[in-house]
């Protein structure tokens, strides 16, 4: 009925392309989106909608099963408060709506058997510059009629999920950092303001990449190769991980999320380990952050635990 301000369907994306250009994508908290889809029996490849600040109004063609999950947002079904992280029945007819978002800037709507939109090189995740994915590439617009697939799975014994394996939305956040490629080229007093001072997260942030003020780091002077431009983080374009983090000018810190471009001509100084890439995606403008230095076999370590806990929350509605 209303789209909101941006709701798309997301998965867990489709890797495999970036080569070609296309980034993963997916829904931009990969934690909230499993478990709204485990809420209500879903497998967790199926698609959710994801919803961005002000959220749709949508009514049930029929009888459905749905979960809201992330973002802290009033719940609303035919006016009346329902509960974010439970299973929710909607009967035909019924209107799903939000009121105004309390912390973070997205959560997700699980609908049980997926938003089953056509796949898109082995994805329905909408990816919007490209153009492909979702409802024809593009976000929801009112009139928009969204099918339904179906599970064969069973739902989960418990309709709610225990708050203790609930992710938190702070304003405050430590993301864990990998340094390199390009750290070289930061002076020791760069590379210091990048990891023991602390940056806020600006209003410029989108599915591509989230924007930070601080103090800004230090370039080492140098001459700039061949083909390289005239900012000092110029490089002569190299690919780009998921989560690098570059700082143009030297001033803001831009972290590269689920939608970025793959390559281009920034120096990358750090990259956000991928058990932390969830936490941008709950971060409100004016998050206070922390870039925290770790070793490979630490990010190794921590995308272990995250799987475990992952795992250890949807075990729990068994």
């Amino acid at each position: 009925m209303q789209p909101g301000l941006q709701t798309t369907v997301q998965d867990e994306g489709r890797p495999g392309y970036y080569s070609l250009g296309f980034p993963q994508g997916g829904s931009m908290d990969q934690e909230s989106a499993r478990l709204a889809n485990a809420l209500v029996g879903n497998e967790s490849s199926a698609a959710v909608l994801e919803c961005t600040y002000i959220g749709p109004e949508l009514r049930a063609a029929a009888s459905v099963t749905i979960a809201v999950a992330g973002a802290p947002v009033p719940v609303l079904v035919n006016g009346e408060p329902r509960e974010e992280w439970t299973r929710i029945e909607l009967q035909e007819g019924d209107v799903l709506s939000f009121g105004v978002i309390q912390g973070g800037t997205k959560y997700w709507i699980a609908v049980r058997g997926g938003i089953d939109v056509p796949q898109a090189l082995g994805s329905r995740s909408t990816y919007v510059i490209g153009s492909i994915g979702g409802v024809d590439g593009r976000a929801v617009a009112a009139g928009d009629r969204l099918p339904v697939g179906s599970s064969a799975l069973p739902l989960p014994a418990a309709y709610a999920l225990d708050p203790v394996h609930r992710p938190s939305f702070s304003r405050s956040q430590e993301l864990r950092i990998v340094l390199g490629l390009y750290d070289h080229l930061l002076t020791d007093e760069g590379v210091r303001r990048l990891v023991e001072e602390e940056w806020t997260l600006t209003p410029t942030a989108d599915r591509m990449g989230l924007r930070y003020s601080g103090p800004g780091v230090e370039w080492r002077e140098r001459e700039q190769p061949f083909g390289a431009g005239q900012d000092p983080s110029n490089i002569v374009d190299a690919g780009y991980a998921v989560g690098s983090i570059q700082i143009p000018g030297g001033t803001q810190p831009i972290v590269l999320h689920r939608d970025a471009v793959s390559g281009g001509g920034y120096a990358m100084v750090a990259t956000v380990i991928s058990a932390d890439m969830d936490l941008p995606a709950r971060a409100a403008p004016g998050t206070v952050t922390r870039f925290v230095p770790v070793s490979m076999e630490e990010a190794l370590d921590a995308r272990r635990q995250r799987a475990s806990r992952i795992a250890a929350a949807v075990a729990s509605l068994s």
